[in-house]
């Protein structure tokens, strides 16, 4: 049986929402507006096409994303590639004193942006993750909203990359 490099181009929109649904943080719209762009030469030109459908709306619309994301290092409810990306930063198993400056950060990230601190976390440590959120606070905010959305399509990325890897696929 002979195995397609796109598999993707057969699927419904429902397994096309259910595969892809979740890479941007609870915004499956994102997946449904990229489905009306049919066909996809590759991964990487549906990815494309994902962060154009962000790019093109609204700044209100954007901020909903952004709001979409959880605070890093927090225990509430958030979704599983949420709890597996930060799980694998050590964001998980904080030290009190970790957990009290990032609770901190959190709450001055927020009240002067209006949205969480996103931070693609892969492959960063714990301080590292800290000493990000320390540089960030307090720049222009019209520079940290690009700067979380490029964030935001990075993380869309890097959960693309993972299920393309598990499927024996190149982006």
């Amino acid at each position: 049986m002979q195995i397609t490099q796109k598999p993707w181009q057969s699927w419904s929109k429902e397994e096309f929402l259910h595969q892809f649904g979740g890479l941007y943080e609870y915004s499956a719209w994102i997946t449904e507006q990229a489905w009306e762009h049919r066909p996809f030469h590759n991964l990487q030109d549906m990815l494309t096409i994902m962060k154009n459908i962000v790019t093109q709306s609204s700044e209100d619309t954007q901020l909903t994303l952004l709001r979409q994301h959880p605070d890093l290092g927090t225990k509430i409810e958030m979704s599983e590639h949420s709890q597996s990306e930060q799980a694998g930063a050590g964001l998980t198993g904080l030290s009190a004193e970790q957990f009290e400056q990032l609770a901190e950060l959190n709450r001055s990230y927020t009240e002067q942006y209006q949205f969480p601190f996103i931070l693609a976390v892969k492959g960063k440590t714990t301080d590292q993750i800290l000493e990000s959120m320390r540089q960030r606070t307090g720049k222009p905010a019209t520079e940290e909203f690009q700067t979380a959305l490029e964030q935001v399509h990075t993380i869309a990325g890097l959960r693309l990359q993972m299920w393309a890897d598990e499927q024996g696929l190149s982006l």
